[in-house]
């Protein structure tokens, strides 16, 4: 019998589901359109130091030397060599519980509450493992809500929350418009009008999504902006979402508050079942490769639903176990925070320095692995289609990955994310110099331009001067008064 080989690509899309087959995944984003561009060219200080530099990456690689200073250490927290746990082998590489080692979850608990200074305890129990915090947010919307439910999410916020939360699940995310007049904070009314649009397009939320510390703002919230928040969600009786992945990269005297602090401090205010936290060690201990993910849920029901459906990405339990035995060691978990801290923060203040130099502000800030550019006055128009073509210089011209505000569907045009804590020092320092001859040069083009204007209007003006009255008045002279035309 022979065979019909379909090479149509429309033919062959036909024959898979609306899932696999739709833009849900968001890669067409300019946001990954950067990290394409700079795969195709990337920077490298001897074989390719013209390529484009990575700054579109939210990793935290400056505190790795005291990861392998601990490792080194502690052999026993590895199964494969015979310093370590090789006795350990068969019952680690055939444990497949989805609850997690004990002592992994116990270690999490506890580093979580380290990272928040201790203030606030957290449950082993409720602990729900999951690969990385893009599966941890997936698990939490299909626990949640159902396909066309919808959840409000502040402006600007991190693009993959649209991969995360909407592709498979089939739920919304509804902007809460933040505005750069206040610092992009979230209001009240801000909260109130979103939730009022989705009432009249009769779509209904379930919850609200925060980020906290905020991606790509680097800011957090103040507890009582935490306590409004919360008053309101309990008021709809809609859930809330605490992304806190960042919790550990706050770098002012401020300390980062939980939302588990607010309902610890202030057990009435809420319904605690509406309440949820997503966390990983991705970005406080720079280990997204791990693929740790931690839903922390108040919620019995949400915490066995979530547990259950982990099955679909499990953390490895050679990573269990190595990670448990790093994050037990209470003097390390506190020396790397507190150092990782300082160097983030010696960091930012370089780079955002650096730039302010040239004119280049950026929103203030005190957490992340990033800052918030402000290049509006770069732009031709205030307007997100000239925001992309400056991005397009930034990309082949600058040779710098930075995002663009519309990829976080930020609502006002000109504002990039700029990652600052994924490269070596002297990577920052060609990234500055770069930034700053792009200024130097637009600004010697504005002077060039401003003189030739100059020139022009003064010759212009002699040439006027000079002419005979009767020729600026003549009939064929583009430059006739209203007198004249009368006459004639």
């Amino acid at each position: 019998m022979e065979v019909v080989l379909l090479n149509n690509n429309n033919s062959s899309q036909k024959l898979l589901s609306k899932i696999a087959t739709n833009d849900g995944h968001g890669e067409n984003s300019p946001y990954f359109d950067g990290w394409k561009a700079y795969d195709s060219d990337p920077y490298h200080a001897e074989s390719n130091p013209t390529g484009v530099i990575q700054m579109g990456l939210a990793e935290n690689q400056l505190s790795f030397d005291l990861i392998h200073q601990w490792i080194q250490n502690h052999p026993e927290a590895s199964i494969c060599n015979p310093e370590g746990g090789l006795g350990n082998f068969k019952e680690i590489a055939i444990f497949q519980d989805y609850h997690g080692l004990p002592s992994f979850r116990r270690a999490i608990a506890n580093f979580m509450s380290r990272v928040r200074g201790g203030r606030v305890k957290f449950d082993s129990d409720r602990i729900v493992m999951s690969g990385g915090a893009t599966g941890a947010h997936e698990t939490v919307a299909f626990c949640l809500a159902n396909p066309g439910e919808a959840f409000l999410v502040p402006t600007p916020y991190y693009p993959g929350f649209d991969r995360d939360l909407k592709w498979r699940t089939g739920v919304q995310l509804l902007p809460v418009v933040c505005e750069s007049s206040n610092n992009f904070k979230v209001t009240l009314k801000a909260l109130e009008e979103a939730y009022e649009n989705a009432q009249k397009s009769n779509i209904k939320v379930k919850g609200l999504l925060i980020t906290n510390p905020s991606n790509p703002l680097g800011t957090f919230f103040d507890k009582e902006t935490l306590k409004t928040l919360v008053t309101f969600i309990n008021h709809k009786n809609i859930h809330l979402i605490c992304d806190e992945i960042y919790a550990g990269t706050v770098t002012a005297d401020d300390e980062f508050v939980s939302i588990a602090e607010v309902i610890e401090d202030h057990p009435t205010i809420c319904d605690r079942n509406l309440i949820h936290i997503v966390y990983s060690l991705s970005k406080d201990m720079g280990f997204p490769g791990f693929r740790v993910g931690i839903v922390y849920s108040y919620n019995d029901t949400v915490v066995s639903i979530a547990r259950k459906m982990s099955s679909f990405g499990l953390v490895s339990t050679q990573t269990q176990h190595m990670i448990s035995a790093m994050l037990s060691d209470d003097r390390f978990v506190d020396g790397f925070i507190a150092e990782s801290r300082k160097r983030l923060a010696r960091r930012h203040d370089m780079f955002t320095r650096e730039l302010s130099h040239v004119g280049i502000g950026s929103l203030e800030s005190n957490a992340g692995l990033f800052f918030w550019m402000d290049l509006r006055r770069f732009l031709k128009e205030p307007t997100f289609d000239s925001e992309m073509e400056f991005w397009r210089i930034i990309i082949s011209e600058i040779k710098l990955n930075v995002s663009p505000g519309s990829s976080f569907h930020c609502s006002e045009p000109g504002w990039f994310r700029v990652c600052f804590a994924n490269m070596e020092d002297e990577t920052v320092h060609v990234a500055v110099r770069r930034i700053q001859a792009f200024v130097l040069k637009n600004k010697l083009m504005e002077i060039k331009t401003k003189a030739k204007k100059q020139c022009w209007q003064k010759n212009l003006h002699l040439k006027l001067s000079s002419r005979r009255l009767e020729d600026i008045m003549s009939p064929h002279s583009p430059i006739t008064s209203p007198m004249l035309r009368a006459q004639n």
